[in-house]
């Protein structure tokens, strides 16, 4: 008796926005005819939703960039001069410490916590001015070489109007319970430019620190980070 061998291949070919998924069956003895299959095989690559409901990453990808966007032109200094630009990039240039190293290395020199960080120009050269509030209540102002990352200077600073103690209540006040650091929030400002200030806002209802960057043209820019997220937002206060 003779015996029949029968051997299946099936073949899928998946083409880019669809393809037709072909099956051909081969028979020992004789050709059989080729069958068509209608399978469509959908490309999720296309850009569009396939789902209404549900948004792709390209989707998602591209509206971080246009909300990115929009944060770093709406903390955009608009009032700068050329003048002005020329001096912010000149000042930029300087801090080859940034503001969080230069936070970090005041604070190895005092304990305590630091308040504000400002790259000030005294007199021939730039300092960064760190001022760091014991936990003894006492406040102390740490001058850092923006080019070496050293202490160069330090000293206690003197209550001079009477307000001191009634300011640092409310700056304790601010920072009870926050996460987020000042080096942590110039971390944060450093990937919108060269950050030249980091201050504590702890007036405003929504606490936050402020910090100034200045992009490679001079341009400013003014942003706040949120004390317990960390995430940073354009500063909208003189919008």
């Amino acid at each position: 008796m003779k015996r029949n061998i029968v051997i299946a291949t099936i073949a899928a070919a998946a083409l880019i926005g669809g393809g037709t998924a072909t099956a051909i069956a081969v028979s020992g003895d004789e050709e059989a005819p080729a069958k068509k299959s209608n399978v469509q095989v959908s490309n999720d690559d296309t850009g569009r939703d396939d789902d209404a409901n549900v948004n792709d990453t390209d989707d998602n990808d591209a509206d971080n960039d246009a909300d990115d966007k929009a944060e770093d032109k709406a903390a955009k200094d608009t009032g700068e001069d050329a003048e002005d630009k020329a001096e912010n990039a000149a000042d930029a240039k300087v801090a080859q410490v940034d503001a969080a190293d230069a936070i970090k290395a005041a604070l190895k020199n005092t304990k305590g916590t630091a308040v504000s960080a400002d790259l000030d120009d005294e007199g021939t050269k730039h300092v960064w001015d760190v001022d760091i509030l014991t936990n003894g209540g006492a406040w102390h102002s740490v001058q850092v070489d923006p080019s070496t990352g050293k202490v160069v200077g330090s000293h206690v600073d003197r209550d001079d109007d009477g307000d001191d103690a009634a300011e640092t209540a409310q700056i304790r006040a601010a920072l009870k319970g926050s996460s987020v650091t000042a080096a942590e929030a110039a971390e944060a400002g450093a990937a919108k430019g060269t950050v030249t200030s980091v201050d504590l806002d702890e007036e405003s209802t929504d606490k936050a620190w402020e910090v100034d960057t200045t992009a490679a043209n001079g341009t400013g820019s003014d942003w706040r980070v949120n004390p317990d997220s960390g995430k940073i937002t354009a500063d909208r206060s003189n919008d």
